[in-house]
């Protein structure tokens, strides 16, 4: 029999633990957590220094009751949930339900779940740090109360099932004012003037900007004024005023943080934050291995911090040392500074073991877990090597007292970009730009002069990505939060995705202008991060969690007062569509539903006809002819069907390719062989099938 009792929160970390550890030790999941507030009422005793009413949670019985029987028999209970606030408070919350002395040194950590991390761990227990549990206590309670508090008045004045939530409707806030201001915004007009030019004797051109003159730059305003400037440079020689040539380096970016995973996965893997979240938990937790039995493949996930430990960094030098050679290794070890030194509790998300490959143990691993491993695998590495390094070019060009500028870049030394190369948010790929060596005072003979109108362009709606690093940067929830709080906005129907992007609804603007209108602190960002703020200091000991209750309550419950009475019933009408419904002929309208958005008949209940909103393929059916529509699984996997279903039985997984067949005139699609992709005809019959243009890789697609 066990003498120890092991605690974690999941099934797979259970089992990648027991591995490490020998038959003395008994290892059991609580599956998250095991007591929580009341659903039923806000469980909050207001009047008693807002002291939380707990109660175990429903489906846990069985659960409480092996913890209890185990825990009686052992000589000693290891509590080893997660390294975190909410880690923390799952411990206290099994520490209470086993009866444990607050005093006693129960509780282990690790930001790793490797045979090293485990063992140190179990040699080094301490007590429930009251802090952390504490800081997660007040977060919860403030967050009960605000949609306790909040939730039941729109349901009221708006509709029901809405909800507020003191972090959800801040970043529902960010998606409404980014729209408001793309409607708002003015285009203004602007001119570019480009010199194509080329060196005497050749033949390859390259580009010079307009500046304007030497001491001073001219914005282009109007059609006019390019003009004016054509006129002066009819006829006049283009001479090099000064040439500079100099070395750039570009560092590498620094180990993921929570934040920077989930953008990164969603730029270059097209994931959503929650998928991002539950694919790192299933690395962290652990993964069977073929050679190597359960490991976990990555550090702990939820993390603000850039720090790497020693022992990983001379691990990731030696690994570049032997298979890079030493002009990969920067001449001191890199480090990265944090935002911030209270959020260096746990180290950057790194894989465990660098030896680990990600192409090596691919087999062991789903498509989606081997991309994300592979994402953080080569970005940890690649911030532990040298800079790129680009020979650079500088040119400033005289024409008729005008200033032309030149800039060229060349790639010199790969560095790091031989391993990783980030994502951006604007899809747009950094070129290396080709200019020939030009020497002061050489006359250039020109090509062409092009002028160009543009206008200025609104800023871009966010994207999952852009949320979150928003919400990092303003301060806004933590690293546990970003994933639940966009999935929330999107769930309760205040936020659609617009292809890649986040549009708000008119329900969404309705409750956001309602929430700015009476509840101005909950939506003020800087109140929000001020708040996150005091939690910081709930953890670190600098503050009590009830003294920011009685901070924050008191006037939140004047104002829930004032918004009482001066909100007026607002009605909402259902956005009418031009679908009609088969059953009565009525113009179908989209509704709110526990899974989202979806199409119903107007003349309910009379008429109950009701089906899911599909997007169309932009493709006709190579069977019947009809419209092709995007459809999903229950588990919302994507694929193809015909708009005439049952009745035309066309059917793929695979998506669209936007070329034709060249034999049959039908759709091509793109079927995905690992990373490779080979274009197929949509029609069966005929068969026809190549490979796209430059071999594009499944990752370049998405």
């Amino acid at each position: 029999m066990a003498n120890n009792l092991v605690i974690v929160e999941s099934p797979a970390k259970a089992n990648t633990i027991s591995k490490f550890l020998g038959k003395d030790y008994k290892i059991i999941a609580s599956v998250g957590h095991v007591r929580d507030l009341p659903k039923s009422q806000m469980g909050i005793d207001i009047e008693n220094d807002f002291e939380p009413k707990y109660i175990t949670i429903r489906g846990k019985g069985e659960i409480i009751s092996k913890l209890r029987k185990e825990a009686k028999s052992s000589k000693k209970i290891l509590l080893a949930t997660d390294p975190d606030r909410e880690g923390e408070a799952i411990s206290w919350h099994l520490a209470k339900l086993l009866n444990i002395d607050e005093n006693e040194e129960c509780r282990i950590t690790f930001n790793e779940i490797t045979k090293n991390a485990v063992e140190s761990a179990i040699k080094q227990p301490r007590k429930i740090n009251m802090d952390l549990v504490n800081a997660q206590q007040a977060r919860r309670v403030l967050d009960r109360i605000v949609g306790y508090k909040i939730s039941p008045l729109l349901w009221r004045k708006v509709r029901k099932g809405l909800s507020a939530g003191r972090v959800q409707s801040v970043a529902a806030r960010l998606v409404c004012d980014r729209e408001e201001e793309i409607e708002n915004f003015k285009p203004e007009e602007y001119w570019t003037i480009t010199a194509n030019l080329h060196k005497k004797k050749a033949v390859r051109t390259f580009e010079a900007k307009f500046y304007g003159q030497p001491d001073k730059k001219i914005e282009l305003k109007n059609e006019e004024q390019v003009r004016d400037i054509l006129k002066q440079l009819e006829g006049k020689e283009y001479v090099v005023h000064n040439v500079k040539y100099s070395e750039k380096k570009k560092a590498p970016p620094a180990p993921f943080t929570t934040s920077t995973l989930q953008q990164e996965a969603s730029r270059k893997l097209g994931f959503p934050t929650r998928k991002t979240m539950m694919i790192a938990q299933q690395l962290y937790e652990g993964i069977e291995v073929k050679g190597h039995g359960s490991i976990g493949l990555v550090t702990y996930i939820r993390t603000d911090s850039t720090r790497i430990s020693a022992e990983a960094q001379k691990a990731a030098k030696e690994y570049v040392k032997t298979n890079y050679g030493q002009k990969y290794l920067p001449k001191e070890t890199r480090v990265y500074k944090n935002r911030s030194a209270s959020q260096d509790a746990h180290e950057a998300i790194r894989p465990t073991y660098v030896d680990l490959v990600p192409a090596d143990i691919k087999g062991s691993l789903t498509n989606d877990q081997y991309r994300l491993y592979n994402l953080i695998w080569s970005r940890f590495v690649a911030s532990q090597m040298e800079s790129a390094v680009y020979d650079t070019i500088a040119a400033d060009i005289l024409a008729g007292g005008l200033l032309f500028k030149a800039n060229g870049s060349k790639k010199k030394f790969d560095g790091y970009l031989r391993v990783y190369t980030e994502g951006r948010d604007d899809d747009s790929k950094e070129k290396e730009v080709s200019i020939p060596d030009l020497e002061q005072d050489e006359v250039l003979s020109l090509k062409k002069l092009e002028e160009k109108q543009h206008f200025t362009q609104p800023p871009l709606r966010y994207t999952e990505a852009s949320l979150v690093k928003a919400l990092e940067e303003k301060g806004i929830g933590r690293p546990s939060t970003y994933a639940p709080t966009i999935t929330t906005i999107i769930t309760r129907g205040y936020v659609v995705k617009e292809k890649r992007f986040l549009v708000p609804t008119e329900l969404g603007r309705i409750v956001n202008d309602l929430m700015k209108n009476n509840f101005k602190d909950i939506v003020d960002i800087r109140f929000t991060a001020q708040l996150e703020k005091k939690l910081d200091d709930v953890e670190e000991g600098a503050k009590e969690w009830v003294e920011i209750m009685r901070e924050f309550y008191g006037p939140f419950s004047e104002t829930l007062k004032k918004a009482e009475s001066s909100i007026e019933n607002i009605e909402i009408p259902d956005e009418e569509t031009d679908i009609v419904c088969e059953k009565c002929g009525r113009n179908m309208v989209i509704k709110m539903g526990r899974y989202g958005r979806f199409l119903a008949c107007p003349g309910f209940p009379e008429c109950r006809n009701a089906k899911p909103i599909l997007e169309e393929a932009g493709v006709n059916c190579p069977l019947c002819g009809g419209k092709v529509m995007i459809k999903k699984t229950r588990r919302n996997r994507k694929y193809l069907g015909c708009e005439n279903n049952p009745e035309c039985g066309f059917m793929t997984w695979d998506m669209p390719s936007g070329e034709m067949c060249p034999k049959c005139g039908n759709f091509m699609v793109k079927k995905y062989s690992g990373k490779k992709v080979t274009l197929l005809c949509s029609n069966e019959k005929c068969g026809f099938s190549k490979s796209p243009d430059k071999n594009k890789t499944k990752e370049d697609d998405e």
